[in-house]
């Protein structure tokens, strides 16, 4: 009888949480071993996974039937196995899933579906099979039919499957897979600035900042910055520097060649990579100088946040020079127009540019642009001033020295 008022006692806690699973409920993974028929198969099956599982909190409150359902019993029906969802989850963590499906995660699958040149790639190397850039985009809601394997909206990205651990995912380094490297080197920004050593010194202290302090404060499951991941935002006072923002608005498509929006605007908007209200940029601005004002004065984060704003605003400059360097060669026919292609230049197409001036191009925009500007966001001067700065300029004389070229030969 006892027993019976323990369980039923658990069954009902979970219940209260929304979670609606009654399945092989016990109050310690000890017990869920010894009565749940999914746990007692899979100990000689996938070993690993029960074990996993039974050391995190979730198994003290239900089966493996919570998440993948009860229709699956034997290994000739494996494909009755459910894939869990945001909605899985949010039967339990409502508050987290709304807050995510709110913020740039979520849309992470769709952002890398509107690239032009995922078209290109092989399925293992672009969309599919989690080899490239499916692996970290897949964080975000999806069709089911993109990515039937591992379901839809991926929380397990940062409370990685089977322990889903709260622990882990407040580590910085839970973050470094997806948020480092070529394009968006966050990781390793963070980690090689004065932030990143004083954690690696004092990891338990609190005294410096992670990724989750300044991105994820209280939790939040948000993750948005103001400037996007582009450095990219409409409108914009200063008039200079809004001329160089059309510029490559343009070049990526956004814009048409008479600055009118293009169906690629309502992609961007969706996956919300820019910021086009000045609302939604200074609500996220906000939010940086509030976490930032945790450990510094106020007046101290609104200036640097600011000296980030104009680390980017003088590398507009010369990126959109190049631009409009490369855009002439296509104005005077010097170089054709790709098949396919409705822009040009058309940075959307990343390495499938066609010239070596392209190719630089494409250089300045997703690796030493994004250098720059997030080294400065980082405070990481080295990966502003070398990886980033100094890096467009070279790549901005390479390519008037090959436009130069080509405008020779095409008069020979």
């Amino acid at each position: 009888m006892k027993g019976r008022i323990v369980r039923f006692g658990i069954v009902a806690a979970v219940a209260a949480l929304g979670c609606g699973v009654s399945l092989g409920l016990r109050a310690a993974p000890t017990e869920a071993a010894q009565q749940s028929k999914c746990i007692s198969c899979h100990e000689k099956v996938t070993p690993g996974i029960v074990k996993q599982f039974l050391s995190g909190k979730m198994a003290k409150v239900m089966d493996c039937s919570g998440c993948h359902g009860s229709d699956h019993q034997s290994a000739e029906d494996v494909a009755k196995v459910k894939l869990p969802t945001p909605d899985t989850c949010a039967r339990c963590h409502e508050k987290r899933v709304k807050e995510y499906r709110a913020g740039k995660h979520a849309l992470a699958w769709a952002a890398m579906k509107a690239m032009p040149m995922i078209t290109h790639q092989p399925s293992a190397v672009g969309g599919g099979d989690l080899k490239g850039c499916s692996a970290c985009h897949k964080i975000g809601e999806k069709a089911m039919g993109d990515l039937t394997r591992y379901g839809t909206g991926a929380c397990d990205s940062c409370h990685t499957r089977h322990s889903f651990s709260v622990k882990e995912a407040r580590d910085p380094r839970a973050c470094r897979t997806c948020h480092m490297g070529f394009d968006h080197p966050q990781w390793e920004m963070w980690q090689t600035s004065k932030h990143g050593t004083i954690w690696e010194i004092e990891p338990t202290t609190g005294r410096a900042p992670t990724c989750q302090t300044c991105h994820m404060p209280d939790g939040g499951h948000n993750v948005e910055t103001a400037w996007g991941f582009l450095a990219l935002r409409l409108p914009e006072d200063d008039k200079e520097w809004l001329d160089n923002r059309v510029t490559i608005l343009k070049a990526i498509g956004v814009l048409d060649d008479k600055g009118q929006p293009t169906e690629r605007l309502d992609a961007v908007k969706a996956a919300k990579v820019a910021r086009l209200t000045k609302e939604d940029f200074e609500k996220d601005r906000q939010k940086m100088i509030a976490a930032c004002s945790q450990c510094h004065s106020r007046s101290y984060a609104e200036a640097n946040l600011k000296a980030g704003d104009e680390v980017i605003r003088e590398v507009d400059k010369i990126f959109a020079d190049s631009i409009r360097t490369v855009k002439a060669l296509y104005d005077d026919g010097i170089i054709k127009k790709p098949a396919g292609w409705k822009y040009t230049p058309d940075l959307l197409q990343f390495y499938e540019a066609k010239t070596a001036a392209e190719q630089e191009l494409y250089l300045i925009f997703l690796e030493y642009r994004q250098r720059a500007f997030q080294g400065a966001f980082h405070a990481n001067p080295d990966y502003m001033h070398w990886y980033g700065w100094a890096k467009v300029k070279e790549a901005a004389t390479r390519i008037k020295e090959d436009a130069e070229r080509m405008r020779k030969e095409a008069k020979q």
